[in-house]
């Protein structure tokens, strides 16, 4: 079940709002329909989700009371949860690859990818090294932290949200109209971004992408790849806002996870702006803890060349998004070997230009099926094609509707806010708004309204509805 679906929007979420607002038992009512919403998909996986919940529920308690021993206790629990992601997402891929020597190849294990799995161990071990750094006290109820782990907004494509950003709000919370108000325009947002932007350009994406590039006139072929950006974009913080909105009408402050990614001027700053949740978790576990940028140069690069490696590989076992992260390390350390200097002299327009090719260039790999479809795609996009014998006709694949939602989803994710504007902190609570004039809040419960009968009219006229971010 995905948010955008009609068995979400009219059936699960109003039972469970009502549910939730009228029982006392608001952990046990969100933790008992985090489990069905995760079995609707995944029945056969939620031993696994409940087993990890355990998991790090007795290795926090254990890192507490282990004293010097701590480091140790770390380091096993820390183990245990990547042994889980690696033989789940990784064991056919290593197999694969041991293929490519051996004399004997091994038969694949054939192992099922777990909906979420990435997101939910990140959150554990996220939980076990804080518990360990003291920035958290360990969680002492079974079912607060199974509930914490396996709530469903979050679950299955994040943000990813650490045990001490929503501590506080575990044992207590409270929530009145003015912030269910506030989350479910915050929802409506990302709905729409999701069903009106992000699946209309889905279709004509997915179409170009399967023709194949032998097919593809270089037209063609960007077009295919600015299709699939606007995609990528709204439907993952599409679904980001929807997360963050049901969040805060069940009293949870979740993390923002997009901000306007494509008006960075930099990939430094992309990367500051696109999936925050994971750029950040990244920084604070892996990349500071290696030492970061305190080691000299030399190290500095090595430590964003393996980061973006291990971060291309979170996305998903295969070459092609290795390829994806070690593109986007590379050029991170060209930034800051000087280029980021050198943008931040240039007009703003160019700069933003640069960032968003290198950017586009680098969804090449991550949508193709496989390293040499992604170059031969990159050969038509810069050497003039006219689609070889049996050329695709791209024309087709992009009528009236898709152009204006590629137009629409370009012009919004391009602008960039005024440098005076604020955005939200750390904790996903926005800047105190400005006083608002009486006609405004009549004229967003009209868009808020209209925005949900579009989506609305869309789902049930069963229009393309794909979740990329399911894959991961």
């Amino acid at each position: 079940m995905v948010f955008s679906s009609v068995s979400f929007l009219f059936y699960f979420l109003p039972a469970f709002l009502c549910l939730y607002y009228l029982l006392p038992w608001k952990n046990g009512v969100l933790l008992a329909a985090s489990l069905l919403f995760y079995a609707w998909g995944e029945p056969r996986f939620v031993p696994l989700l409940m087993a990890s919940a355990l998991l790090n529920y007795v290795f926090g308690l254990a890192i507490a009371r282990a004293g010097k021993r701590a480091m140790a206790v770390l380091t096993v629990g820390v183990g245990l949860n990547l042994a889980v992601l690696a033989y789940c997402k990784y064991a056919n891929f290593l197999t694969e690859i041991l293929n490519l020597v051996l004399t004997h190849p091994l038969a694949l294990p054939g192992i099922a990818l777990p909906l979420g799995i990435s997101f939910f161990v990140f959150q554990g071990v996220s939980y076990l090294v804080d518990v360990y750094r003291g920035q958290v006290d360990a969680q002492k109820s079974f079912w607060n932290f199974a509930m914490y782990k396996a709530m469903f907004p979050q679950l299955i494509a994040g943000p990813i949200v650490r045990y001490q950003q929503i501590a506080g709000e575990v044992e207590h919370r409270e929530v009145d109209a003015a912030r269910i108000w506030r989350g479910l325009q915050q929802f409506m947002v990302g709905l729409a971004q999701k069903v009106l932007i992000a699946n209309a350009v889905a279709l004509p994406a997915d179409s170009l992408f399967g023709a194949g590039p032998e097919h593809l006139s270089s037209a063609g072929a960007w077009i295919a790849v600015a299709c699939y950006s606007i995609q990528i974009l709204y439907d993952f913080a599409g679904y980001s806002n929807m997360a963050i909105g049901i969040g805060h009408m069940i009293g949870f402050s979740y993390p923002p996870n997009f901000d306007r990614p494509y008006s960075a001027l930099s990939l430094t700053e992309f990367w500051r702006r696109w999936h925050i949740s994971l750029s950040s978790w990244f920084r604070d576990y892996l990349y500071i803890p290696l030492g970061g940028n305190r080691a000299g140069a030399l190290r500095t690069y090595l430590n964003l060349g393996l980061v973006f490696l291990l971060c291309g590989l979170w996305h998903g076992a295969a070459w092609t998004f290795i390829v994806w992260g070690a593109w986007h390390g590379g050029l991170l350390m060209v930034e800051r070997a000087g280029l980021d200097a050198a943008l931040r002299r240039l007009p703003r327009v160019l700069a933003q230009a640069y960032t968003l090719l290198v950017v586009m260039l680098g969804w090449v790999f991550f949508r193709a099926a496989d390293v040499p479809t992604a170059l031969h795609l990159l050969r038509i996009m810069f050497v003039p094609s006219d689609g070889g014998a049996l050329p695709h006709d791209w024309h087709l694949s992009i009528a009236a509707p898709q152009w204006t939602a590629l137009a629409i989803g370009a012009a919004l994710a391009l602008w960039r806010r005024p440098a005076a504007a604020t955005t939200a902190d750390a904790t996903g609570a926005a800047p105190a708004p400005m006083p608002m004039p009486r006609w405004q809040q009549p004229a967003r419960l009209a868009l808020v309204l209209g925005a949900f009968i579009l989506c609305s009219a869309s789902l049930a006229a069963g229009t393309y509805n794909p979740f990329i971010y399911f894959r991961f």
